[in-house]
């Protein structure tokens, strides 16, 4: 395997030299001053503080962040996942984060290599090229968050429904893996329709099911990634049990729907893998998008023979047939519900792309193309990692510590209390903030110097007045900052 490796690259030089410039610029777009930028809010800290539980008072879990859906939780391998890099940067997120960028980066990878494997090193490298270079792709990879290994979790998947039909009944057991930790642990909500896939997979792919052997290997992976759930289950009176059901049969989360909701849901489609492509689409991107999709669709009768082909459109049409008739979660649906099929759009996008670019006029158009898409995407890239977080707006880590260590060093040797106001109301970021930088020691309460600390709330102004004036009858301001849009007051308890 290994000289066949040396081989392919010695005789593909230019090909993997390319490679290496995208990943590199991949892996620069998505850690360049990520301790400045990264979003640090309310899932974050609250994920922190478990982590910190974890390794200063030995808190083990069974159970993950919030589905959003209440009394249904994920399981707590992204907390497992994360937590030797708390551990290793002394309770830094930025290392977590830069964990995380790296797994995005691996990804990206893999996109190459499925392109290469399944059509051609040129649609490889365009899969490299956009999901590296993709702003979208960029920010979901530098998101500190449960949903963000699905990015290489959904490239793994692929490659493992690949294997299966060259005959590998070994990788059985990576699927089994992949949908287990997709649907229990990462995943949003895109990531249930994996099984419908797999379920289809399995009668496609008949002749090459797993022996009895790969059968208990599969079957005990998957039950590896359930096991922690069930347990919690079982400790906690079936509760995460009794919310599924009332969250799919009580609440109707999937019903009959309307041709006004397929619309929609067509329409959202659109939007969210066109952002990946073109971040701002104007009507040279909306034509060179339409343009590129309809010829990709002429060449689909030759593209689908490819048995590749076949399986990324497989998990494509069942979560876009599925999620059309999921109505739950009050209707709200968001972008990272598809986080799972980004990339596998990306790939057969690329795919797409590759064959057009066969022909000589189709070369001309696929560079043309390239070359919108790296345009329409530098720009928000170049304004995302240049942002000084100083702003009137502006919440990240950098200004979130500012106001912090502001805190610690106007307080001196003085004991004091915080009173911390953001939406939506609970402070875990700055719980965790505190904690970490007055290193493990919560901070006192009652004391007579106080330090109120807010972010504006557009959402609810009067929430925030209200909380402002009560303040008023606590304490008196002696001195207050701003550090972009986050303000620290010092007062002194009437």
């Amino acid at each position: 395997m290994r000289k066949k490796l040396i081989k392919e690259i010695l005789g593909h030089k230019l090909v993997y030299f390319l490679l290496a410039i995208i990943l590199g610029v991949g892996l620069f777009l998505r850690v360049y001053r990520i301790g400045n930028t990264l979003g640090f809010y309310y899932d974050q800290g609250r994920d922190a503080l478990t982590i910190w539980n974890l390794w200063h008072h030995g808190d083990f879990f069974l159970i993950g962040p919030t589905t959003g859906i209440a009394g249904i939780f994920r399981g707590p391998y992204y907390y497992y996942l994360i937590a030797p890099f708390y551990l290793l940067g002394k309770g830094n997120p930025v290392w977590p984060s830069v964990f995380l960028s790296l797994t995005a980066v691996l990804a990206c990878f893999l996109a190459y290599v499925l392109g290469a494997k399944i059509h051609s090193r040129i649609a490889g490298l365009i899969a490299a090229l956009i999901s590296s270079f993709s702003f979208n792709l960029v920010m979901a990879s530098r998101w500190l968050s449960n949903p963000t290994p699905m990015l290489i979790l959904s490239m793994l998947l692929v490659l493992f429904m690949l294997l299966v039909t060259e005959g590998k009944k070994w990788a059985w057991g990576g699927i089994a893996l992949v949908a287990g930790l997709s649907l229990f642990h990462f995943g949003s909500a895109g990531e249930v329709f994996y099984f419908i896939a797999i379920l289809i997979f399995v009668f496609w792919q008949k002749r090459n099911l797993p022996n009895k052997k790969n059968l208990l290997i599969s079957a005990g992976l998957f039950l590896l990634t359930v096991l922690p759930l069930v347990v919690f289950d079982l400790k906690n009176n079936f509760l995460i049990t009794s919310n599924i059901k009332k969250f799919f049969f009580e609440e109707r989360s999937f019903r009959p729907v309307t041709w006004r909701v397929v619309q929609d849901k067509i329409n959202l489609y659109a939007d969210v893998f066109g952002k990946l492509i073109f971040h701002g689409r104007w009507e040279k991107e909306k034509i060179f998008l339409g343009a590129s999709v309809l010829l990709i669709i002429y060449h689909l009768p030759r593209l689908i023979k490819n048995r590749g082909v076949k399986i990324l459109l497989l998990l494509l049409t069942s979560v876009g047939i599925g999620l059309i008739f999921f109505q739950g979660n009050q209707g709200n649906f968001y972008d990272y519900y598809l986080t799972g099929y980004y990339l596998i759009f990306i790939l057969l996008f690329a795919i797409g792309l590759g064959e057009i670019a066969k022909s000589k006029l189709g070369k001309v158009f696929v560079i043309y193309f390239l070359y919108l898409f790296l345009l329409s995407n530098y720009w928000p890239l170049r304004f995302k990692l240049t942002d000084r977080v100083d702003g009137p707006g502006s919440i990240a880590l950098k200004s979130e510590l500012a106001a912090v260590n502001w805190v610690f060093a106007d307080s001196g040797d003085d004991k004091f209390n915080v009173d911390v106001y953001v939406p939506p109301v609970i402070p875990y970021a700055y719980d965790y903030l505190f904690l970490w930088k007055n290193n493990g020691r919560k901070v006192e309460e009652r004391k007579e110097l106080l330090y109120t600390l807010y972010e504006n709330d557009d959402a609810n102004p009067k929430r925030l007045e209200a909380w402002l004036a009560r303040q008023k009858g606590i304490g008196k301001i002696e001195k207050e900052y701003r550090f972009g849009g986050i303000v620290v007051q010092r007062r002194l308890r009437i």
